[in-house]
């Protein structure tokens, strides 16, 4: 199916959006290492337990896609269900997404870590595939920490809890 209008892209995003999916939000930093890169997204999933593999996917338009190349290390972390203002303020573009933010700054991994997660994964990018408005990142899980916390959710368009 190839959508053309802005109304036939609404429906099927609509359809779509009757998949619940978890919400995280990515970290890294610069190729410089001088400023933190932080975005929320919803198209995080599981792609092999061996090796250990998740993707993600980032619209081609976003100012981030350099920052996620292959060989770049990131932090997914999956949002907490009190974390929506979290998710908010990192789907919202401003200069410094870390500004106010209690975060850990990058260590050896490369990475700001946000804490009170659900889980938080420390990938590597693996390889990085075109797909039509967004690049899929396919990211090799290094390490992983998880809480016993219910995540966050996004369905039809709104933040909900289990």
């Amino acid at each position: 199916m190839e959508t053309t209008s802005a109304q036939e892209k609404r429906a099927l995003r609509d359809a779509l959006g009757s998949f619940s999916t978890g919400v995280t939000v990515i970290t890294t930093h610069d190729e410089k290492g001088q400023s933190l890169i932080g975005l929320t997204v919803n198209s995080f999933s599981s792609v092999s337990l061996d090796p250990p593999l998740v993707l993600w996917s980032i619209a081609n338009h976003s100012p981030s896609v350099p920052h996620f190349s292959v060989g770049r290390q990131q932090a997914i972390h999956v949002l907490s269900k009190d974390q929506e203002a979290l998710a908010r303020h990192f789907a919202t573009p401003q200069a410094d997404k870390f500004s106010g933010v209690d975060h850990q700054a990058p260590g050896d991994f490369g990475a700001p870590l946000i804490e009170g997660c659900s889980a938080r994964f420390y990938c590597v990018t693996e390889s990085v595939v075109p797909a039509g408005d967004h690049q899929i990142i396919l990211a090799r899980v290094l390490r992983y920490e998880s809480e016993p916390v219910a995540p966050l959710l996004f369905v039809r368009g709104a933040f909900a809890t289990i």
